[in-house]
């Protein structure tokens, strides 16, 4: 066993019951919640992110590609399936996937009640492996009912909690929906399932049905569409694949990414970024000033111990290297004690969803969970880099005691 070592193990067994046992309690305590509260941030941030972007992405892709209309916002101008955004959109690298799907503005009626929606129509190259996460009754569009049959389109729609609870609807009841046009065309439309997304963007007002719905309602052909939602293999890089396309794109085409088109959400999720870098650099602060006075006070009790092996000629290096393993040893429990507490603390949110949030703010109703372990070994490995060299600060004071001074210290 090196020198170092063995005295910094001496010094941690024998400060039992001295006043430095409190304060390396206290040390070790400090590093433990800075660590488990980074891991609890860093979870909590990333699963606000995750599900508010997956919620988003139901009806919103990070790309919206369309051809320029006036009049109606909800509705888009039609668009040929052959067209140059389908020979363009597969020579883009990060363009994951993309859909074809039409709006179309209408009424929804009831014997009692009526709710003007927007009904969005998908095809067979939808992806509904997301949205199923959001159904809470009922089944997906099946295509394969008696109108779809008859008439070469499904009359099944999906609807919002919200809209089934103000019309009075449930899974398979049947509704009319007036389209917004001159003259109205009535359509009776079964309601197949219902979705909640907690997002009142979307909720108030959006039903899921066929597109070729749309298409018999706007006049336009099977070869016909509204707009292309594209989705990419890396969501960080939407501005410079959204810039690429605007190049190429004709100007007959209107561009338009998610980010622009819920501003308020993606700058709240920003502003989160910003309070959790805050919020840790403070707690980290914190752990480093405790760190820095609880290996003064142990460097002050036993500075008769410094005097006594400078007096045997050990250097000023090999005794810092002394406080130094024994500063570390408190490191590294308080990482063990914190990993362990920020861990279970967030598999006990994961599992059984103690904290609950209103959805009417927050999108969700339960605090959400991401176990991003590549984030959590970089809080450790941050933590142990800033703690060893904050370290070094306080056993500078080494240097400057002299033996003789030291020993009649001892005195």
């Amino acid at each position: 066993m090196q020198f170092p070592s063995f005295i910094a193990k001496r010094i941690r067994h024998n400060e039992a019951g001295s006043f430095s046992a409190t304060v390396s309690r206290i040390g070790v305590a400090s590093i433990a919640i800075g660590v488990a509260v980074g891991i609890i941030a860093f979870s909590v941030l990333l699963g606000f992110k995750q599900t508010i972007r997956e919620k988003i992405f139901l009806f919103g892709a990070h790309i919206n590609i369309a051809s320029f209309s006036v009049g109606n916002t909800y509705e888009e101008g039609p668009l040929s399936i052959k067209n140059p955004v389908s020979d363009l959109l597969p020579t883009i690298p990060g363009v994951k996937r993309w859909q074809a799907v039409a709006h179309k503005s209408g009424i929804l009626k009831t014997t009692d009640e009526i709710k003007g929606v927007v009904l969005k129509g998908v095809g067979k190259d939808y992806d509904w492996a997301t949205f199923r996460k959001s159904m809470v009754s009922g089944k997906l569009i099946s295509g394969k009912d008696s109108t779809s049959i008859k008439y070469g389109y499904s009359s099944e729609i999906l609807i919002s909690k919200k809209i089934a609870s103000q019309l009075r609807l449930k899974a398979g009841d049947d509704v009319i929906m007036y389209s917004l046009q001159n003259p109205p065309r009535p359509r009776k439309l079964t309601v197949s399932g219902i979705y909640d997304t907690q997002m009142e963007e979307f909720d108030n007002n959006l039903i899921i049905g066929d597109i070729t719905l749309v298409q018999r309602l706007n006049g336009w052909g099977h070869d016909t569409i509204g707009t292309y939602e594209v989705y990419l293999n890396d969501f960080e890089k939407i501005d410079e694949i959204a810039a690429q396309l605007r190049r190429l794109l004709p100007p007959t085409f209107y561009l338009q990414r998610v980010t622009s088109l819920f501003p308020q959400i993606f700058d709240w999720l920003l502003l989160l970024d910003r309070n959790t870098a805050v919020f840790l650099s403070l707690i980290l602060f914190v752990a480093c000033f405790n760190m820095i006075s609880i290996l003064l006070v142990m460097i002050m009790e036993r500075t008769p111990l410094i005097g006594l092996l400078k007096t045997l000629g050990s250097p000023n290096k090999q005794i810092r290297r002394v406080f130094l393993r024994v500063g570390l040893y408190m490191v590294r429990r308080g990482l063990i004690i914190g990993n362990i507490v920020g861990l279970l603390v967030c598999w006990i949110q994961y599992k059984f969803s103690v904290i609950a949030l209103d959805p009417t703010n927050y999108y969700m109703d339960t605090v959400p969970i991401v176990f991003d372990w590549p984030i959590f070994i970089m809080v450790n490995v941050i933590t142990v880099i800033i703690s060893g060299l904050i370290l070094l600060i306080p056993t500078l004071i080494i240097t400057k005691i002299q033996p003789i001074r030291a020993l009649l210290f001892k005195k």
